[in-house]
């Protein structure tokens, strides 16, 4: 279970400090003399409404985009590397960097791209900046590693082709593709994902799924998969996945899932503890909004890593017992579109007590 504090983000942009001192961003608060463990973020349940906050990477109103998250790298072949981030508000381009230099620009509407001309057998970082429509340039992403492969001298021979290659829909926005593995002289370093002629999304070379989001709801897609290794040979291309996506659906396949909720009674005030594993995408969720009683509550982005096997957040309800509340969670996905909501659980301050 992770313990990693996120960031709350607030109307005001306010700034307290989390437990353990770490900056965070939400609104104002008044707290008791001794210190809390848990951050408390809305004075009452009536002021749940002011407590909600815009998309990913909002940034303060009117100012540049804020800072990319689920930003990740992987090696493509022993001389490109594979960055992939999720979606900023209010950003008309990307800019990536290796190291302090610029090395890609690509649109507001791309979230992916592949370095090359990398050295083989070289650790790189990777960061990566939104710019907005005004120009204005906002903070550098989390700087995130990649290794690129030692090169293999004198090899020319591609990996065969991934066969067994199937799909299914996932909702009406996403996909879940699954193939099993080639195999080479050497080793796969990569798969590449294409959708038509134009690759989509890539994964490494031990993995054998993907989840490809940003899809339209009742759009008919034809998926393939080629697999690549560290001298930059290409396979053949996997039998194509044909898929449909429904035109409505409930929003539940990228969705949090084992929600778990229960409350707390701490110098007076109740809390609600919840927990949850986090959707099943490619790339880092870290972004969430909880729901209280049908109303946005609050939001919350993980810094550094996002955690991946469960998630956990407190947060403070109201001095009254025996208030039953209903809550949920969803996720922002690494496309920038939010997922849909977690089933619903309920929790009644002091029950129990």
């Amino acid at each position: 279970m992770s313990s990693r504090q996120p960031r709350h983000i607030g109307p005001d942009h306010s700034r307290v400090s989390a437990p353990g001192g770490s900056a965070v961003r939400g609104v104002s608060v008044s707290v008791p003399a001794r210190p809390l463990r848990r951050l408390a973020l809305c004075g009452a349940l009536a002021l749940v409404a002011s407590c909600g906050a815009a998309g990913s990477g909002e940034g303060d109103a009117g100012g540049p985009p804020g800072a990319p998250t689920g930003v990740t790298a992987a090696a493509g072949s022993a001389t490109s590397v594979h960055v992939m981030w999720s979606a900023t508000a209010r950003a008309e381009t990307y800019e990536v960097y290796r190291g302090p230099r610029k090395v890609k620009e690509v649109l507001g509407s791309e979230h992916m791209v592949d370095v090359t001309r990398l050295r083989p057998a070289t650790v790189y970082v990777f960061t990566v900046r939104a710019r907005g429509a005004d120009g204005r340039l906002g903070p550098p992403s989390r700087g995130v590693r990649a290794r690129t492969p030692a090169a293999a001298a004198d090899d020319h021979r591609a990996p065969t082709r991934p066969a067994a290659a199937r799909g299914r829909a996932a909702g009406s926005r996403a996909a879940q593709l699954s193939w099993s593995a080639s195999t080479d002289d050497r080793y796969v370093v990569s798969y590449d994902v294409h959708q038509g002629g134009t690759k989509i999304h890539s994964v490494g070379g031990g993995r054998t799924a993907a989840v490809v989001t940003g899809l339209r709801p009742g759009t008919s897609y034809s998926f393939t998969v080629r697999a690549r290794d560290a001298a930059g040979n290409v396979s053949p291309a996997s039998p194509a996945v044909r898929l449909t996506t429904p035109g409505t659906d409930d929003g539940r396949a990228m969705a949090p899932t084992s929600l778990r909720a229960t409350g707390h009674r701490e110098d007076g005030a109740y809390y609600v503890d919840l927990s949850w594993v986090p959707p099943r995408v490619d790339g880092e969720v870290t972004e969430y909004e909880i729901h209280l009683d049908g109303r946005r509550a609050t939001s919350l982005v993980f810094g550094g890593s996002a955690p991946r096997d469960r998630a956990t957040y407190s947060f403070y309800v109201g001095r009254a017992a025996g208030v039953t509340h209903r809550v949920r969670v969803r996720a922002m996905l690494p496309d920038g579109t939010w997922g849909g909501f977690s089933a619903e659980r309920t929790v009644t301050t002091g029950a129990g007590k």
